[in-house]
C-alpha cells in the first residue's frame, strides 16, 4: 500500500509541476518563477509583483490557464471512464467511447456545425458543446434501449448495441459531411479534437460535469472490486450488481459526454491509461482510478503543451494522441499475447 501512495503522490507532483511549466511556455516565455509569483498573487487577491511584464497575468490568467484546466479535467475524466468500462464490462479493449458516445457527440456537433453553415444564426462556442453533449446522452439512451431486453445488461449486449448505433450515426456523420460541401474542415477538425481558444465558461462547464461524476465513481470503486468477483459472489456480498453497473456506466458516460462536448473526439487516453496503471498498482480500483485522474490529466496536458508551444504548427490534439497511444498499446498488446503464448 505504501509503493501505491507513493505512485499517486508522485503523480500528483508531476502534474502539479506540469501546470507550473506549461503556463510559461508558448510565444511569449514566461519564466516559471515569474508564473508561481503570479499565480500566488491571483490566490491572495493581491496585485502582480513589481517588475514583472503587465502582460503576464493577462496571458497566463485569460489564455493558457483556461486551455490548461480544461486539458487536465479532459485527460483525467477520459481515464476514468476508461477504467471504469474496462472494469464494469472485463474488457481489456474497452474504453470511453464504447458505447458509441464518440458517434453521438460527433453527430451533435456536426449537426451544430451545419445548421450555422445554412444560415441558422447560432453561436458556436455554446451550441456545438450543446448538440455535442446531447447527441452523446441520446446516444447512450437508445443504447441502453436496445440492450433492454438483456435484463443483466451484459457486456457483449451493450457492445454490440453501441457497435450498431455507432455504425448508424457514423453514416449520418458522412452526409453531414457530404452536405457541407467545401466548408467539411471545419467539421474534421472538430472530430480530430482540439482544445484551441478554451475559455473559463467551457472550463466551468466541463467541472460541473466531471465532478459530481468523479465523486460517485469514486464511492463505488470498492464495489467495482467486488463486482470483478463475479456477479453471483457480488450479490451475495450484498452488492447489487444490475443496478451498480447501469449507474456506472451512465456516470462515467455522462463524464465522457462532457468532456467530448468542450474538445472533440481524443482518443486512446482512455484505454491506455488504465493499462499502464493497473501494471503498476494492481487491480484496486479505490488507489486505480484517482492515479487514472492524475495520469490522463498529465499524458494529455504534455500532448496538448507538445502541439501548442513545442511544434512549429499546432496540430489537432487527438492526432497526437493517436500518434502516441496508437504504438504504444501495440507494443502492450503484443506483450500481453507473448506473456500467454508462454
Amino acid at each position: 500500500m505504501t509503493r501505491q501512495l507513493t505512485i499517486l503522490l508522485l503523480l500528483l507532483l508531476l502534474l502539479a509541476g506540469l501546470v507550473t511549466i506549461a503556463t510559461g511556455l508558448g510565444y511569449i516565455h514566461i519564466p516559471v518563477g515569474q508564473v508561481i509569483e503570479i499565480g500566488f498573487a491571483r490566490l491572495t487577491g493581491n496585485p502582480p509583483p513589481s517588475g514583472i511584464d503587465s502582460r503576464f497575468p493577462v496571458i497566463i490568467t485569460d489564455i493558457r490557464l483556461p486551455r490548461i484546466v480544461a486539458a487536465t479535467l479532459v485527460g483525467g475524466g477520459l481515464a476514468v471512464a476508461g477504467g471504469v468500462f474496462q472494469a464494469l464490462l472485463l474488457n481489456p479493449l474497452a474504453d470511453p467511447y464504447t458505447l458509441g458516445v464518440s458517434s453521438g457527440a460527433a453527430f451533435g456537433a456536426s449537426l451544430a456545425i451545419i445548421l450555422s453553415l445554412f444560415g441558422i444564426a447560432l453561436p458556436l462556442s455554446w451550441t456545438v458543446p450543446f448538440f455535442a453533449f446531447a447527441g452523446a446522452l441520446a446516444t447512450l439512451v437508445v443504447v441502453f434501449s436496445l440492450a433492454a431486453t438483456d435484463s443483466r445488461l451484459s457486456s457483449n449486449t451493450l457492445i454490440l448495441a453501441g457497435v450498431i448505433v455507432a455504425a448508424i450515426l457514423s453514416a449520418g456523420i458522412g452526409f453531414i459531411k457530404y452536405m457541407a460541401d467545401e466548408e467539411v474542415s471545419i467539421i474534421i477538425f472538430w472530430l480530430m479534437g482540439s482544445l484551441v481558444g478554451k475559455t473559463w465558461q467551457e472550463v466551468l462547464l466541463v467541472l460541473t460535469i466531471t465532478l459530481p461524476c468523479l465523486l460517485v465513481i469514486f464511492y463505488f470503486a470498492r464495489d467495482l472490486n467486488i463486482m470483478a468477483l463475479g456477479e453471483k459472489t457480488a450479490d451475495s456480498l450484498g452488492v447489487e450488481s444490475i443496478k451498480v453497473r447501469k449507474l456506472l456506466l451512465t456516470v462515467a458516460t455522462l463524464m465522457t459526454a462532457g468532456c467530448v462536448a468542450i474538445s472533440g473526439i481524443i482518443g486512446f487516453i482512455g484505454l491506455i491509461v488504465p493499462h499502464l496503471l493497473r501494471l503498476l498498482l494492481g487491480a484496486d480500483n479505490r488507489l486505480l482510478l484517482p492515479a487514472c485522474f492524475l495520469a490522463g490529466s498529465i499524458l494529455l496536458l504534455a500532448a496538448d503543451t507538445v502541439t501548442r508551444a513545442l511544434l512549429p504548427h499546432e496540430i489537432p490534439i487527438g492526432v497526437l494522441t493517436a500518434l502516441i497511444g496508437g504504438p504504444f498499446f501495440c507494443y502492450i498488446f503484443r506483450k500481453r499475447q507473448l506473456g500467454r503464448g508462454r
